[in-house]
């Protein structure tokens, strides 16, 4: 099999976690990528803003002429492979696969859908029209399209055509986070020594380190957060919050909290320190919006935060609920007096240790192996075939 695109997996591990899952399960992945070197806020900027789109195609065409080069000498070597797997935010980049492999499967991650998150971030009219016509001509150019949730398999053109892989979380986030993890599931006075190790709390005074990282997108529901962290923290809730990242909703978070004590902001960590700074904390808090994407997806955030041996906190919506309802804390969408309570509630070590025993139990169903069954058994079956 073949990885191909103009995919980042630093930056979007989803495909490092699908290549990684499919070698587990024995599958020869040779990757031939170019990374385009725009984030998906990049990327939905230029098309919301067309102006900008030259600079898009010109990057893009000089990557594409890397992969054509790369495809040549691949089949020089290998012959024509019976699979093309096109990593995430693959929307051009499937069309090129499907001429260059005009005979091989070719595999869409469709982990985002183009018009849809454009109508999340306040497009509207003619530009959500466009990318609608563009998410459907990637997914024709695919023989398969792999979606993150059910609610986003049923709105391909043809869902009998996709198949649902859980986004999981690359081993470096497990790595991360296996002191704390392993430490939850052994006698409670065992613990202390690990968590003093790895937890930016303070054991002297009783804070509950709690991180949020994120695009601050509608989604993601962060003035959700800021007004539960700062009605929990009024109400007398010893918390110590990280936030990190930016975006559009950014400026009225910082509002929100403006007058809270113990918060740390940070514009941006490099995701090869992301791990670490997430695992330093007891709690990672997930999304809170009741958007309509915000009820049909499971971010990375929460897959990443369980990785990493924090409790994860995030909305109760039913792909969430599906995937990981045993493992993480729950809470209405759009609560923030939910929300307040529940990381109030979590201050108490006992129901902070039952928590981290659910989510320490989770962990093993978030590895690429695991979720990359499904299409490892649909690979399989075709080949079959």
């Amino acid at each position: 099999m073949i990885a191909f695109g103009t995919y980042d997996a630093a930056r979007h591990p989803r495909i490092a976690v699908l290549v990684a899952g499919l070698r587990a399960h024995g599958v020869k992945v040779t990757e031939l990528n170019r990374p385009l070197g725009f984030s998906t806020a990049d990327r939905v900027r230029m098309l919301q803003q067309p102006w900008r789109l030259p600079a898009l195609a010109g990057r893009l065409l000089r990557c594409w002429a890397g992969l054509v080069g790369d495809a040549a000498r691949q089949r020089r070597a290998e012959g024509r492979p019976r699979a093309v797997l096109v990593g995430y935010l693959g929307h051009f980049d499937v069309l090129l696969a499907r001429l260059l492999y005009p005979r091989s499967v070719v595999v869409l991650d469709h982990l985002v859908f183009a018009g849809d998150t454009a109508a999340d971030r306040g497009a509207a009219g003619l530009r959500v029209r466009l990318l609608t016509g563009l998410d459907r001509l990637a997914v024709a150019c695919a023989d398969l399209v792999v979606t993150d949730t059910e609610e986003h398999r049923l709105m391909l053109p043809d869902p009998d055509k996709g198949v649902v892989v859980l986004v999981g979380a690359p081993d470096d986030w497990r790595a991360a986070g296996s002191p704390r993890a392993e430490a939850s599931l052994v006698e409670p006075s065992l613990v202390e020594p690990v968590e003093t190790r790895v937890s930016t709390s303070d054991p002297s005074t009783g804070e509950l380190s709690v991180v949020f990282f994120g695009l601050y997108t509608p989604l993601q529901g962060a003035p959700v957060i800021a007004e539960a962290v700062r009605d929990a923290v009024a109400a007398g809730a010893p918390l110590r919050v990280t936030m990190v990242g930016s975006g559009q909703e950014l400026p009225r978070v910082r509002d929100l909290l403006a007058r809270t004590p113990g918060v740390t902001w940070h514009d941006w960590v490099e995701p090869d320190e992301l791990p670490a700074l997430v695992a330093g904390h007891q709690v990672c808090l997930g999304i809170f919006s009741d958007t309509p994407k915000g009820v049909r997806v499971v971010p990375n955030k929460v897959y990443q935060g369980l990785a990493a041996g924090c409790v994860v906190v995030t909305s109760d919506t039913p792909p969430q609920r599906r995937a990981l309802g045993q493992n993480v804390e729950l809470v209405p969408a759009a609560d923030p007096e939910a929300l307040a309570g529940r990381l109030a509630e979590l201050c108490d070590p006992e129901t902070l240790a039952a928590a981290r025993v659910r989510a320490a139990h989770g962990r093993d169903r978030i590895r690429p192996q695991v979720v990359t069954e499904p299409l490892v058994a649909w690979l399989r079956r075709r080949a079959a075939s």
